[in-house]
């Protein structure tokens, strides 16, 4: 373990460790720094492991008594993952989250061609907008993506590294780019990945 992490990394490893077991003790192991906001609105279930500098946040509005944020068993988040919830971001067990992955249900203003909010807004001032994010089972997120208000990703999917998630991802199969975009899919007969 000292070779692999160095005497300061045991001692971090350490304090995360005695950390995790107080607070967290249905969780494998949360890193610190670790930040969480809102935690009455957050649920986590067994076997959650983070990496350093997660940031895991509810946003808090009067008479607000539901969980905002479902987190499942077994998911796995590297380093500096940031999950904001502003009405309801599910994400289900097993999912394997890479470092630098954005994943918010929360955008500040409107920008359809119906409702809208000015360039002349100050953003910050801008009303909250929520559309649900769900990511089911099995799920692989990749290095830096980011997954946008009102996105599905279905079951097994892999979503490849620095993808901007902007629609819904079918059940096994792989979106890439910005705006992400199947390119393949599994097919359960051959056992295989198939080119879209």
């Amino acid at each position: 373990m000292f070779r692999k992490y160095g005497i300061v990394g045991v001692w971090r490893l350490l304090c995360s460790l005695i950390y995790t077991k107080i607070f967290y003790r249905d969780a494998r192991l949360i890193r610190l720094p670790f930040d969480i906001r809102n935690k009455h609105l957050i649920a986590i279930e067994e076997g959650l492991t983070t990496g350093f500098g997660c940031r895991i946040e509810a946003v808090d509005s009067p008479g607000t008594h539901t969980k905002l944020l479902r987190l499942g068993k077994n998911i796995q988040m590297n380093d500096y993952v940031h999950i904001t919830a502003g009405n309801n971001v599910t994400i289900g067990d097993n999912v394997l989250i890479a470092s630098r992955v954005y994943i918010s249900d929360t955008s500040h203003g409107r920008y359809g061609p119906d409702e809208y909010n000015s360039p002349f807004d100050i953003p910050v001032a801008r009303l909250l907008f929520f559309k649900h994010v769900i990511i089911e089972d099995n799920v692989w997120l990749g290095e830096g993506v980011c997954v946008l208000p009102g996105v599905t990703i279905g079951f097994g999917a892999i979503i490849g590294a620095n993808a901007v998630v902007t629609k819904n991802v079918p059940a096994m199969s792989i979106a890439v780019g910005a705006p992400a975009k199947v390119i393949k899919k599994f097919d359960e007969d051959t056992g295989r990945w198939e080119k879209v």
